[in-house]
């Protein structure tokens, strides 16, 4: 396996994994990357995109946040629309909630990349020990860090993470997962 294929379902996860991948994977794997226009739009078309990828050998990761639905209920509706195609064994993350649940998981790595300095003392208030259970991650990211734009953000945010220390459980499951896959 040489290529590592993404579906995601807006930019800023794509800016996120190109700054946090070059940590994690090993040489002679390239990632690749299938943006759509939001997740309505990534759970119409992924059947089809998936079906029309011949590369010998690609593996998969879908890649959707939560927002406000039901993480079991989104995942279990995403492979069965992963079954459809001839592609077996594709990987499937929920980001709980929003992608700034990770980086609310690593306030120093948010400290380093885009300021304020003193944001990584917040780390162990209880606000933040658990971000995937912030209702509004991106509102509470703005609020102490008022420089964070999206695409922007992730690009100098996600190459500061912390790979072993990240408090966002659902980081932790997309780094395992994606390992899981590199390593077969």
């Amino acid at each position: 396996m040489n290529h590592l294929v993404f579906f995601l379902e807006e930019p800023s996860a794509e800016v996120f994994l190109q700054g946090l991948l070059p940590k994690i994977l090993p040489s002679g794997i390239e990632a690749k990357y299938v943006v759509f226009q939001g997740k309505q739009d990534l759970e119409k078309r992924l059947p089809k995109r998936l079906r029309a990828w011949r590369t010998p050998g690609a593996r998969f990761v879908v890649l959707r946040d939560q927002d406000s639905g039901d993480c079991v209920a989104i995942k279990q509706y995403l492979k069965r629309k992963c079954a459809e195609t001839h592609h077996p064994d594709i990987l499937i993350r929920i980001v709980c909630r929003e992608l700034e649940s990770f980086y609310l998981g690593d306030l120093t790595a948010v400290a380093n990349a885009i300021g304020p300095t003193r944001l990584s003392r917040y780390q162990n208030k209880r606000k933040y020990r658990n971000p995937d259970s912030l209702l509004n991650p991106s509102r509470e990211l703005k609020k102490i860090a008022p420089t964070y734009q999206k695409i922007a953000g992730s690009r100098a945010i996600a190459p500061q993470l912390c790979i072993e220390t990240n408090r966002s459980i659902s980081f932790n499951h997309l780094i395992r997962g994606i390992l899981s896959l590199v390593t077969d």
